[in-house]
């Protein structure tokens, strides 16, 4: 179940107090209306979320008997907040229980899953699923905070600059030589999810990638020649999704005279020009790079400029690297991930991050799309939570490297995130490449 080192009682423990304390955080900011919030296909009414995180932390913890779960602690827990079955827009009409009452159900689990783990070194058979119910909460915690820009609504630890107004740029293109790489995880990585089980040859071509993400400068230079506008940028899905919404610009900007804004968290402020662009969906991304001249990283390109290095001698591809940089854990000084800064960085930022190829910011700061479709590795075999991966096949795209609102435990080169082609709601950017 998991391969590699199993970590401790003492280590799993403290993750998911972390995580716990960081939904209890968001939950203090919750109160009347908040509660459900709007109905919106981005979000989940906010107390249905939480609860959420609860019943899944008791499912795979203690629940798990293969096909037949135990009895919740909670009546009638599976009916209001199995995910895989309760639909969507049905999630406002829920008898959901109070705050209160959904916190103490939050309370009681954490009790019990701490008090399995009070003893004995966990099997590995435990620690995957105390990991899974971890890695989970800090998913909808990153959730939890693109619901607040989305609704407006204030975030603790969220500045309306980047680190440095300007802070400036990273221009120019990095050669990458191409050739064959093991693209996906390795056996001896530790808890990993299914998209990314296994690694398998890949073979990627020669590319030259932008050292740095396209920055907000960049990207109104776009909106600046009406590029919203101009069809011959857009593809003919991306189109069609631009008239249907009504897009002209990208969320949240407005034009204040000749100058551009935006709303970050609630609040208007200037565009922080020397960060990477965020809140452009996949199709904006598109555009642009036609504008540009440019196209989109293959997610096989992404992990070849992110996790390999060149040889000394010959400088052909080699090497496999858990994170940009290397083998360290990413630290405040390598990369913007929660609990770095609760900001966005100017893409010159974060030097003792770069690969080793020379670009920068592959790991925080924002997600990136790539070109490719979220589509399962060779001989891909669905994990116990069946409904992670396999029912987005074919329909989203990959993205890669994490954001500012990221939890560092999450990352590693391999990780996949997906997201279908329309959503402009996550802390999402990209870079290019040269079209050659």
């Amino acid at each position: 179940m998991l391969n590699g080192p199993t970590p401790s009682a003492q280590a799993l423990s403290s993750m998911l107090k972390d995580a716990r304390s960081r939904t209890l955080g968001f939950a203090d900011s919750l109160s009347g209306a908040r509660l459900l919030g709007p109905r919106r296909n981005e979000v989940n009414p906010p107390l249905w979320e939480i609860g959420h995180v609860g019943w899944f932390q008791e499912r795979w913890c203690l629940r798990h008997d293969g096909a037949h779960p135990g009895p919740s602690l909670l009546p009638r827990a599976d009916a209001l907040y199995d995910s895989s079955c309760v639909p969507h827009d049905q999630r406002w009409n829920l008898p959901l229980p109070g705050l209160e009452a959904t916190l103490g159900y939050l309370e009681r689990v954490q009790e019990a899953v701490l008090a399995k783990l009070d003893g004995a070194e966990p099997s590995p058979e435990t620690a995957y699923f105390v990991l899974l119910s971890v890695f989970h909460e800090d998913m909808h915690n990153e959730a939890f905070a693109c619901a607040c820009q989305l609704l407006g609504h204030g975030l603790a630890g969220a500045g309306g600059q980047p680190l440095s107004s300007n802070g400036g740029v990273l221009e120019g293109d990095v050669a990458i030589p191409g050739g064959e790489m093991m693209l996906g995880a390795m056996l001896w990585d530790g808890f990993v999810f299914d998209n990314e089980k296994w690694a398998h040859p890949a073979t990627v071509n020669p590319c030259r990638m932008a050292r740095a993400p396209v920055t907000f400068r960049d990207f109104a230079a776009f909106c600046d020649v009406d590029g919203y506008r101009r069809r011959e940028f857009w593809s003919e899905s991306g189109w069609r999704w631009r008239e249907r919404a009504g897009a002209s610009m990208p969320a949240y900007w407005s034009r204040n005279g000749t100058a551009w804004e935006w709303q970050w968290f609630g609040r208007p402020a200037a565009l922080p020009l020397d960060a990477p662009v965020m809140f452009v969906n996949w199709f904006e991304a598109d555009a642009y790079r036609r504008w540009a001249g440019r196209r989109l990283p293959t997610e096989a390109e992404w992990e070849m400029a992110a996790a390999t290095q060149p040889n000394p001698i010959d400088g052909r591809v080699e090497g496999r690297r858990r994170y940009p940089w290397g083998e360290a854990v990413p630290g405040p000084e390598r990369a913007n991930l929660y609990g770095s800064t609760g900001r966005l960085a100017a893409v010159a930022a974060f030097a003792d991050g770069d690969s080793a190829w020379g670009c920068r910011q592959m790991m925080g700061n924002v997600w990136e799309w790539t070109g490719s479709d979220f589509l399962p590795y060779p001989g891909f075999v669905v994990d116990p939570y069946r409904d992670y991966s396999a029912p987005w096949y074919g329909s989203h795209k990959v993205l890669r490297g994490g954001c500012f609102m990221t939890a560092p435990r999450l990352m590693r080169n391999t990780l996949r995130n997906f997201y279908t082609p329309d959503r402009r709601d996550v802390f999402a950017g990209f870079r290019t490449c040269a079209l050659d």
